[in-house]
């Protein structure tokens, strides 16, 4: 039988793990990467995150790698009129005390080219951010359903 002290502690990890999904380095603060679950045999899929530059000089997404992909690529997406045009971006802008929200529906995105296996809802991989000034970081995005209201304020 588990005790109530081993059942509280079990709870108290969890919460702590699954809200535990922000990531700072130097000044820039990277909130919730999340990616949308895929179908088998879906060739790439995207991944979103937001990006707060909480100091005073300017700094500069170059680049993100994960070995759930064979390439991965910093997209911008617009829409004129019906048709929705992406483009792969060299780097994304980090203005200083600014926010950069890459979300479903418009501006950037991270793709991930020649998945390795689908994206399925409660799986978490790995992904490296690269920066300009603040240097490397590993993130772990989490699959989501991005229908989902956990999504939504993200």
């Amino acid at each position: 039988m588990i005790s109530r002290l081993t059942l509280s502690l079990v709870t108290l990890l969890f919460s702590i793990s699954a809200s535990a999904h922000d990531y700072t380095i130097g000044a820039l603060k990277i909130d919730h990467p999340t990616a949308r679950a895929t179908v088998p045999g879906q060739p790439s899929g995207g991944a979103y995150l937001s990006i707060e530059n909480t100091g005073k000089v300017a700094d500069k997404l170059t680049k993100a790698t994960s070995p759930w992909a064979k390439s991965v690529e910093i997209h911008s997406m617009t829409m004129d009129g019906n048709v929705m045009k992406m483009r792969e971006v060299g780097d994304v802008e980090l203005p200083p005390m600014a926010t950069v929200a890459m979300a479903p529906g418009g501006g950037f995105h991270i793709m991930l080219m020649g998945l390795t296996k689908p994206l399925k809802v409660g799986d978490r991989f790995p992904m490296t951010l690269q920066f300009q000034k603040a240097g490397k970081i590993d993130v772990l995005v989490s699959v989501e359903d991005m229908n989902t209201a956990s999504h939504a304020k993200h």
